[in-house]
Formats: C-alpha cells, sequence, structure tokens
C-alpha cells in the first residue's frame, strides 16, 4: 500500500515533536510534512531530517493560507497542533485570538480547497478550559458540559471560536481533541506569576507527554473506525493522573527534594477559583478508540522526570527554604499584571474579584494550619462513572442524535434558556438548524455542536465577537447568564453565590489597559 502523508503543526512543541517522534517511527507507513516557523531555534531542531526523504520540511506561518495550503495538498490526515498557548499567549491575547482563530480558518479553507476533501481526516486539538472552572462538587465533567471560558482566559476563547471553525465546517472527517494538562521533563522549568493563578483545591486529570504523542500517530491508523469522527473528545492518561493541584505541587516540589508546598509557597498567594481543570467521567471513550495509554503510576513519572534532570536542577535540594520562597516564589506574586499579590497592592478589583471572590475572601485565607485542603477519597477519583457528578444536558442522551426529534431539540433549547426556531429537523446533526438564546439573539449552529461539544449563542461568548477585535467586545456576565439558563446555571451558581453582580471584562476593552 502507498505511505499515508501526515500534514503536522506545531512539531516543534511539546505535544507535537512527540507526535512528530512517534509518527516517524513509523515511517514505512507515513510521510510527514511538518509546518514550523523558521526560526535558527526551529531550523536547528530539525536540522537533522532536512534531507529525510520521509520528512518535508516547510517554513512558514499558519497565518499565511498559502503556507497552510503548501502543506495541506496531497496530505491525507492533517493533525493541526499549532498555535499559541499558555502562558505565552496570556501576555498576547490579541495575538493569541487572531492566531489560532486565523489557523483554524487557514487549515479549513485549505482542505475545502482539495478534490478530495471528504477523505481528509483532520484533527484538531482543543483544550480542558474550554469548560473552565470545574472545581468539586462539579470536579466529574464529560464533553457536552457547559463551554464556560474562564473570566480573562483569552487563549480558551481563541480555542471555543477555533473548535467552533472546525466543527460547522461541514468537512467530512474533523475530531476535536481536548488536551488537558501535559506532563513532559521540562515541566519543572515553568517559573511564570500564572503558577499562583491555579487554586490548590482545584483538580485536573493530566495526559503524560508520551501518551499525547501515541494518541496523534494512533490516530493516524486505517483501523480508527469511521463513528469515531465529527466528535469531540476529552484526552486524559487515566484513574491515576486524577490529582489535585496542592497534590501536583506535592509531587513536582518532592521529586526536586524541596519538600511540600507548606515550605515555599504562602496559601494566600494562591487564587481561590476561576482557572480551570476537571476529571473526566468519559476520558475512557478516547483509549477506546485511540489505545493510546501506556503508563506508569504518576509519583513515579515524576521521580523520572527528576532523575534525568540536568546537575543544577538538583543543587535545589540543598537550597535554603526560606531563601527559595522569599526570593524566588515570592517575586513571583509580585511581578506586574499577573502577580496575584500585585492585584492586592494595587486595589485591582476586577482581578481581585474573579480569582478570590472578594478581597474579604482573600482575608480569610490564612495559613497553611488553617486551610481547608480537599483530600479526595479512592473513589472519588477513580469512579469514572460519577453518576452523581454527572451534570444534565438536556435531552435524552440513550438515544443516537440523528434519532432525536424536534420535540427533544426545542427541549434541549428550552434547558439552555432558548428556543429552536428551525420547525423541521432531518436527523442530520451536521446540518445547521437556527436557535435563539436567552438573550433573544438568533443565530447557526449544528446540533452536534450544541449537544455534543456543549456551544451555544457565538454572539455572547466572552471576548471580542467572532475573535474580531473590530467587533463589539462581549463581556464576562456569568451571573445574569445562570439566572436565566438552567443549563449553565449546573457549573455556575456550585461554585459563586447567587447574589454577585459582576461584569468582568469590559475594562479589558478599553485599550487593553494592563495588558
Amino acid at each position: 500500500m502507498a505511505k499515508k502523508t501526515v500534514f503536522l503543526t506545531g512539531s516543534s512543541g511539546n505535544m507535537g515533536w512527540q507526535g512528530f517522534q512517534e509518527i516517524y517511527q513509523r515511517r514505512d507507513k507515513f510521510n510527514l510534512v511538518l509546518l514550523n516557523r523558521g526560526s535558527a531555534k526551529n531550523r536547528e531542531k530539525f536540522a537533522a531530517y532536512e534531507n529525510d526523504p520521509s520528512v518535508k520540511l516547510l517554513w512558514g506561518d499558519l497565518l499565511n493560507y498559502d503556507d497552510v495550503l503548501a502543506g495541506i495538498a496531497g496530505a491525507d490526515v492533517v493533525l493541526h497542533v499549532g498555535g499559541m498557548v499558555s502562558p505565552a499567549a496570556d501576555y498576547d491575547p490579541k495575538g493569541t485570538i487572531k492566531t489560532n482563530t486565523s489557523a483554524a480558518k487557514n487549515i479549513v479553507r485549505a482542505v475545502q480547497a482539495q478534490p478530495n476533501a471528504d477523505d481528509i481526516k483532520v484533527v484538531y486539538i482543543g483544550t480542558v478550559a474550554e469548560t473552565g472552572e470545574r472545581d468539586a462538587p462539579i470536579h466529574w465533567g464529560r464533553c457536552g458540559d457547559p463551554i464556560k471560558i474562564s473570566v480573562y482566559d483569552h487563549y480558551a476563547i481563541s480555542k471555543v471560536i477555533a473548535e467552533r471553525i472546525f466543527a460547522e465546517s461541514g468537512l467530512k472527517h474533523w475530531v476535536s481533541l481536548r488536551q488537558s494538562g501535559i506532563l513532559y521533563a521540562n515541566i519543572i522549568k515553568n517559573y511564570d506569576p500564572i503558577m499562583f493563578h491555579v487554586p490548590m483545591n482545584g483538580v485536573l486529570e493530566w495526559a503524560t507527554v508520551e501518551d499525547s504523542g501515541r494518541l496523534l500517530a494512533n490516530v493516524c491508523e486505517d483501523w480508527v473506525p469511521e463513528e469515531f469522527w465529527r466528535g469531540f473528545y476529552n484526552i486524559g492518561s487515566g484513574a491515576d493522573y486524577r490529582i489535585t493541584n496542592y497534590e501536583f505541587e506535592s509531587y513536582l516540589l518532592g521529586a526536586l527534594g524541596l519538600g511540600s508546598p507548606e515550605k515555599l509557597f504562602s496559601i494566600n498567594w494562591h487564587t481561590l477559583r476561576n482557572f480551570h481543570g476537571q476529571w473526566y467521567a468519559d476520558s475512557d471513550l478516547l483509549e477506546h478508540y485511540l489505545r493510546f495509554r501506556e503508563n506508569k503510576p504518576i509519583k513515579k513519572y515524576f521521580e523520572d522526570v527528576a532523575a534525568d534532570l540536568p546537575w543544577f536542577y538538583k543543587l535545589a535540594k540543598i537550597a535554603p527554604k526560606g531563601l527559595v520562597k522569599t526570593l524566588g516564589m515570592k517575586r513571583l506574586t509580585t511581578m506586574p499584571v499577573y502577580g496575584t499579590m500585585t492585584w492586592l497592592k494595587e486595589q485591582n478589583d476586577h482581578r481581585i474579584n474573579a480569582y478570590f471572590g472578594s478581597r474579604e475572601a482573600w482575608e480569610k485565607i490564612g495559613t497553611w494550619k488553617t486551610f481547608d485542603r480537599w483530600q479526595p477519597t479512592l473513589e472519588e477519583r477513580t469512579s469514572d462513572k460519577a453518576p452523581a457528578f454527572a451534570l444534565d444536558h438536556g435531552y435524552d442522551e440513550s438515544k443516537p442524535l440523528a434519532q432525536l426529534t424536534v420535540e427533544d431539540l426545542q427541549k434541549a433549547a428550552a434547558y439552555r434558556g432558548g428556543a429552536l426556531v428551525s420547525s423541521s429537523y432531518s436527523g442530520d446533526p451536521y446540518a445547521p438548524l437556527t436557535w435563539k438564546s436567552a438573550g433573544g439573539r438568533e443565530f447557526e449552529m449544528t446540533p452536534n455542536l450544541v449537544l455534543r461539544g456543549g456551544h451555544w449563542c457565538p454572539q455572547e461568548v466572552p471576548g471580542p465577537d467572532n475573535g474580531d477585535w473590530a467587533n463589539p467586545f462581549i463581556p464576562w456576565d456569568y451571573d445574569e447568564e445562570a439566572k436565566r439558563n438552567p443549563f449553565f446555571a449546573q457549573v455556575w451558581y456550585p461554585l459563586h453565590d447567587k447574589s454577585e453582580q459582576n461584569v468582568y471584562g469590559e475594562e479589558i476593552f478599553a485599550g487593553m489597559k494592563g495588558y
């Protein structure tokens, strides 16, 4: 059989590089076309493959349609991993939204331009950030839960818009794989004020970079069934990788010989809410289709990462802990814009309210001795069925989408505070229908994206309207949305008081101050 051609974006990043290595090991079956920026760093990284007959190196930009078209022409599979990611994305919200949404548009347009567009498999890597803050008691999640972008998370805005572009493209073979936090060797090198935006009692089901690379290789194989395509899936490495953020810090610092978080951080440096993360009730579904997990216990994973670090990292073991805390960690909290203690000092009520609830709530955090650390039981972290935590999606999920009736869709729309405007349903879940939101806006969207993707009115997603900064800016007004949308209320009221009356984001649009 002829070899397949795989077009891969983002191969210079963590997940993309691992995916490239996995697919390259199968070069008897696959040729690779890689599109990367032509930086000196990238050219050095891929120098060994310049004359490799299995690899074609393209130097260009995802924002340039011709560059994207050159990679997709002749491709059998498109793996779109590239784009701007956090923490770099947090410092350039305009650039992030422009890059990630424009790349999606260029890829869809280039695939549609091919004579065999219906046969090309397109894999989009989404993110857990699309569903935002999901701390206990709503810490179990699945695809189809409400899209809820955390306040000020422009990266998530860009990924939600991009996912919608693929899902509504009309392509016959696309899939959105929502990536979680990736564990990789250099994660220990991450040193940014944003590390304190993570609540200690938050959760995440991590995915190892090795699993993520195998996933990208396996999705290219012929044995992936037809039913897999045009769906949404959560990427996770399974039950042992479901941990709290406190446990993550403990594993990380322990592997470095630095002890526990209590030795290096003050608990009130960390936010109380407004990050993202969940444990997946459905991550085993992706494993069922792609068979990518080959894990070691998570504690062993961190130990092996630490063992492979350069010698100078191991000096941390003998560094005075008080010095590391004062000169290293505390300094991050006082940095401009993103330092959590900077918000308190500058009385930035927008940030304080979004991440702590209020200044009073921050003052009540206290110390590690008084902090109420959540320690989930074994059952709480391994029961992947988790029926007690499953959110209501507003329709009969036992029915295939094609068997839903107009009445089923009307019920789902009403549960979202809106209505189905279309009077009939052909049974094609990938054909757009007209809906109306609780805010009175009419929009077109496929039942697939509404019901299986958890999306709703595009004109009410926080951020610049449809990703275009020339259009009106849509602020975060989740308190109002929760009052009129029972579907969304499920992920808002368990974590927020019903008396909250905060509208976030309006100050961003005013010249993007503070960014």
